[in-house]
């Protein structure tokens, strides 16, 4: 099944950020995923959403904690938890019931 990392937040140092933003895609391509939606940009429909909204899709959730524990990601965490403020999530797709 597939699952997502959905993620909102706001930068608080761009330099910083921008260390994150050169050095993550390499982790994510590795295990599998894919960046579906990355960036400024987003309408605030209802309550205060941080600037920047992430999808990220991985094949399985198996993959997407395997990347976000792999010793790469980890090495380069502190980059966006440093340098952002907001929250993430992961979840998985929408099967209906039968």
């Amino acid at each position: 099944m597939t699952s997502y990392l959905i993620a909102n937040y706001n930068v608080l140092d761009q330099d910083g950020y921008n260390e994150y933003l050169s050095a993550v895609g390499a982790t994510i391509s590795a295990h599998g995923g894919k960046i579906l939606v990355a960036g400024p940009g987003s309408t605030a429909v209802e309550g205060d959403p941080g600037e920047i909204t992430v999808v990220l899709e991985f094949p399985t959730r198996q993959a997407l904690e395997g990347w976000y524990d792999s010793s790469e990601y980890q090495e380069i965490i502190h980059l966006r938890t440093e340098n952002t403020e907001g929250g993430l999530v992961f979840a998985d797709e929408f099967s209906a019931p039968d």
